[in-house]
């Protein structure tokens, strides 16, 4: 993942209502911490950070440009607004060059297994710690021509040079099965209407 320099504006101002001015006038509210230092209230371009979210996902790393110097930083949080999808507010982590971080990767499924398998995928995400110019976009598994009864855990995945696993390496990305055939199917819908009583009818007395 390539670095990206942004503009930031220190802010002076805080509370919702400081916030909501921030935003109208195109701008993100951001919070810069990390390393001991004090928390920096920054706002940063709405288009362009947004173009960098897109392009980079949610661990670009930003060389932000502000008062007489930079300062390198992790996107770690993005608030986005659960109706309207505009970004309402981002964390940035400040992080050194040369500094290994914890991140949450996508992880990305290619290819077909088997015939007449069904693969059911519980890991989505991957924690790894990685250099902070290093963060991959996405860990790629290939499942092409898996058979069935085959189960996938995250000590298995292959990382990029320099990366660890973080989480638990025991975790199940996938499990590959053998999809039900037609003849299983009809016969799970007899059985779930085995068990079927109807309601004796009510005598006019009830």
């Amino acid at each position: 993942m390539s670095e990206v320099r942004l503009a930031a504006e220190q802010r002076t101002e805080f509370g919702k209502g400081a916030a909501r001015r921030t935003r109208r006038a195109g701008k993100i509210p951001a919070v810069l911490y990390g390393h001991g230092s004090d928390p920096k209230h920054l706002a940063l371009p709405a288009l362009e950070f947004a173009r960098v979210v897109r392009e980079h996902g949610n661990n670009a790393v930003l060389t932000l440009n502000f008062g007489s110097g930079s300062e390198l930083a992790l996107t770690k949080t993005v608030t986005t607004h659960p109706l309207k999808n505009y970004i309402e507010h981002v964390d940035l982590l400040l992080v050194q060059r040369g500094e290994k971080v914890s991140v949450e990767i996508p992880i990305v499924i290619t290819g077909d297994a088997a015939a007449a398998t069904l693969v059911t995928q519980d890991l989505t995400t991957l924690l790894i710690e990685v250099d902070a110019l290093a963060i991959p976009d996405q860990i790629e598994l290939s499942i092409a021509g898996v058979k069935a009864g085959t189960q996938i855990l995250a000590g298995q995945l292959e990382l990029p040079a320099g990366a660890t696993l973080a989480g638990d390496p025991e975790a199940m990305v996938l499990a590959v099965n053998a999809a039900p055939t037609a003849e299983q199917l009809e016969g799970d819908l007899d059985l779930e209407g085995a068990g079927v009583v109807e309601d004796a009818p009510q005598s006019a007395d009830a």
